[in-house]
C-alpha cells in the first residue's frame, strides 16, 4: 500500500513565540514573531480517499482571530476531490480547527480515539480554559456519526497502510498517523507538534492537557522520524509550505 499524501493550507494567523509556547519566558530568550498555518490532510491510493481532519468552521475560526484563505470544503472541491469520494474520515483530535466540517461527513466511516471522545464528553471539558478549544455542535456531529470507530489501544492499524498512535499531551486522545508512501513513511504529527522546532527543541505548545505526555510524544515523533525515508509533517508550521511543492499555494504534495 502506497498513499499520495496532500496537505491543504486553509487558514493562517500571526502570533509571537511568547503566545504560542508554554511558559516561553523560561527559555530566557527575546520574543519573536512566528506565523501559524492551518492544515488538514488527504491520503489517496487509487479510489481510496481518506480525509484527516476537516479544518475549522469559518465562523468559529474567524471569531478566534484566524484568517481564512479557503474554506475547507471549498478547498477539497478546488482540488478536484468530491465529498462523495471520501471513504473515511480520521479525526486526530477534537479541537475546533480540526472538526469544523465534520457535519458534512456524518455518513462517512469516522475514526477517533476513546480518550478523546470521553474527555470532551466529560465534566472537565466545561471549564473555560478547555471549552474555548472546542465547538459543541462539532462534538455532537461526531457523536451522531452513523459509522464511528472508537480506537481503544495506544497503537492501532486503522486501514491498510495507516497506523494511528495515541500520544496525548496536546489533547488526551491526540493521534499521530504513520502512513505508507512511496518514498517511506509519512509521519502526520497533527498537533502532537505544531512546529518542527517544537519537537526538535522540546518546547511545549501553550495548549496542553498533560505536559509529561507532550514530552513523551516528542520522543515518539523523533523515533518515528528516524526511520529511513521517513518524512515528518507538523500540524501548523509555515515551513511545510517551504519544504513541500505546491502548484497553487493551497495543496502541498507531501508524498
Amino acid at each position: 500500500m502506497s498513499y499520495e499524501v496532500l496537505a491543504f493550507r486553509y487558514a493562517t494567523r500571526e502570533a509571537t513565540k511568547a503566545e504560542l509556547y508554554y511558559r516561553y519566558a523560561a527559555y530566557g530568550e527575546p520574543d519573536a514573531e512566528i506565523g501559524m498555518d492551518y492544515f488538514f490532510w488527504v491520503l489517496r491510493e487509487g479510489d481510496n480517499v481518506v480525509l484527516v481532519d476537516t479544518g475549522y468552521g469559518i465562523e468559529a475560526g474567524e471569531q478566534r482571530g484566524r484568517t481564512t484563505l479557503c474554506p475547507p470544503l471549498e478547498a477539497l472541491t478546488r482540488a478536484g476531490i468530491e465529498l462523495s469520494a471520501i471513504g473515511r474520515l480520521v479525526l486526530t483530535h477534537l479541537h475546533y480547527d480540526h472538526t469544523g466540517a465534520v457535519g458534512a461527513f456524518r455518513d462517512v466511516p469516522m475514526t477517533v480515539h476513546r480518550r478523546e471522545l470521553d474527555f470532551w464528553a466529560g465534566p472537565i471539558a466545561s471549564k473555560v480554559q478547555l471549552a474555548s478549544l472546542i465547538e459543541p455542535a462539532d462534538l455532537a456531529a461526531v457523536a451522531a456519526a452513523e459509522d464511528l470507530t472508537v480506537l481503544e489501544e495506544r497503537s492501532e492499524t486503522i486501514a491498510p497502510g495507516i497506523e494511528a498512535i495515541c500520544v496525548g499531551g496536546h489533547s488526551p486522545g491526540q493521534l499521530v498517523l504513520v502512513v505508507d508512501a512511496a518514498g517511506g513513511p509519512v509521519i502526520l504529527a497533527s498537533d502532537a507538534t505544531h512546529y518542527y522546532e517544537e519537537v526538535e527543541l522540546e518546547r511545549p505548545f501553550e495548549v496542553l492537557v498533560d505536559l509529561e505526555e507532550m514530552y513523551q510524544g516528542y520522543a515518539t515523533l523523533r523515533k518515528l522520524a528516524a526511520t529511513p525515508g521517513a518524512v515528518l509533517v507538523p500540524g501548523h508550521d509555515p515551513a511545510v509550505c517551504r519544504r513541500f511543492p505546491s502548484d497553487d499555494g493551497l495543496v502541498y504534495r507531501i508524498a
